[in-house]
């Protein structure tokens, strides 16, 4: 396949999204890409190229969109896929969550539990009543109550 700009061979195959059911599909060799994705001309927003109409501030341009920590622009992180810093969240907030949800599905994460949770959270809960009662059997004094109790306590911590 060709480039759509020049006679070269495509290398970079681009899917713009323009809406919810539209789409542009780009097929440009390196160089072409490179000048696509770098610069500000060729970043779009709802549908409309950087100066081609649309209210004066309306384009959205990653280059100038940069964290104020680290210093990385939103155009570095779409090259290569890492932030620079936790505060790259929150910079790239309205960026980045439309971008999440395209890829997982969500925008927060839900993952597996573990088999043993809720035994765990069994155990956990009875370890606190436990060392409650321990507390309160020594207060009262009741050595032997206490002596139990504490030894409950060492089994379920061993396993």
């Amino acid at each position: 396949m060709k480039c759509q700009k020049r006679t070269k061979a495509a290398t970079m195959h681009i899917t713009e999204l323009l809406e919810e059911e539209q789409f542009e599909e780009l097929h440009l060799c390196e160089d072409c890409a490179q000048k696509y994705l770098y610069e500000p001309v060729g970043v779009k927003k709802n549908g409309v190229k950087a100066g081609q109409g649309g209210e004066e501030g309306d384009e959205f341009s990653p280059t100038k969109n940069e964290c104020s920590v680290c210093g990385i622009k939103f155009v570095e992180f779409r090259n290569s896929g890492r932030l620079g810093c936790p505060h790259d969240y929150g910079e790239f907030r309205d960026e980045l969550l439309p971008l999440l949800e395209n890829i997982h599905g969500e925008t927060r994460h839900v993952g597996k539990t573990p088999r043993r949770l809720p035994q765990m959270r069994k155990t956990q809960g009875e370890l606190i009543q436990l060392r409650k009662q321990l507390q309160s059997a020594v207060t009262r004094e009741a050595y032997e109550e206490a002596a139990r109790i504490r030894d409950r306590i060492r089994q379920l911590e061993n396993g």
